[in-house]
């Protein structure tokens, strides 16, 4: 009996552990579904922020280029080149929207959690902070990502595309497999991590020193949070070009 019970008293403690959660949180109800009200609010804070500045940028557009179009327009030009280097020259053109609108996003956020009063204001339960400041918005970015290679390879190579998992030896298969699962886990616990110990590290020391100290700090913040939407959008963007051109 006890060689029984072991399996299912390790699937109880799992099924446990995926219960545990960081800090309080301010719950919708939605359907049969409970959300994290929380998130929801700062994400379309978020979103409205960029659609907001993506349409006063292109709302008269010219055809010299003056002010905030130019710096629209070097954006732009980031991306390309960003998805250039990391899909190819013949591939890149449908991907620039779907990385540039992740590194947005990820970069719009991570800043809003480290500029934005969130604190101000008061919720029931839980307060705001940036949105990626919790794993299952992480998480939804990273699977969006496995969709998007996942796509790009069928596209590319139909059903041939599930060949690679036994290049360059069907020995490898498992460990193959492994490797998509082990993509998404990392994209999402590497950029929950950062912000979610960035802004634990600013919180603890705005108490004792609430001015010195936490400057420079929140200043640090910015600058990796910048860099933590850059690595995302070129891995996320190197996985896609990786589906395309088979296995490495």
């Amino acid at each position: 009996m006890d060689i029984v019970r072991s399996p299912i008293s390790t699937l109880n403690h799992i099924y446990e552990i995926s219960g545990v959660e960081v800090g309080q949180h301010f719950y919708w109800q939605i359907g049969g579904f409970q959300v994290h009200g929380q998130v929801l609010i700062t994400s379309w804070v978020v979103i409205a922020v960029l659609l907001g500045s993506a349409t006063i940028a292109v709302r008269d557009p010219q055809t010299i280029p003056t002010g905030g179009q130019n710096f629209v327009e070097y954006i732009l030009e980031f991306f390309r080149d960003l998805t250039r280097t990391q899909i190819g020259e013949e591939e890149y053109g449908p991907w620039v929207p779907f990385i540039g609108t992740m590194f947005l996003f990820i970069f719009v956020s991570n800043w809003s959690g480290a500029l934005l009063p969130w604190g101000i204001l008061k919720l029931p339960q839980g307060e705001l902070a940036a949105p990626t400041n919790d794993i299952n918005t992480t998480v939804a970015l990273a699977l969006l990502t496995s969709v998007a290679y996942f796509y790009a390879g069928l596209t590319k190579k139909g059903l041939g595309y599930f060949g690679k998992y036994i290049q360059p030896t069907p020995i490898l298969l498992p460990i193959n497999i492994l490797e998509d699962f082990t993509k998404p886990l990392s994209l999402s616990f590497r950029l929950f991590g950062n912000i979610l110990a960035d802004e634990l590290v600013v919180a603890v020391l705005v108490s004792p020193v609430p001015l010195i100290v936490p400057i420079p700090v929140m200043f640090l913040g910015l600058f990796t949070s910048g860099i933590q939407a850059l690595i995302f959008a070129t891995l996320a963007a190197a996985y896609i070009g990786e589906s395309m051109e088979g296995h490495h």
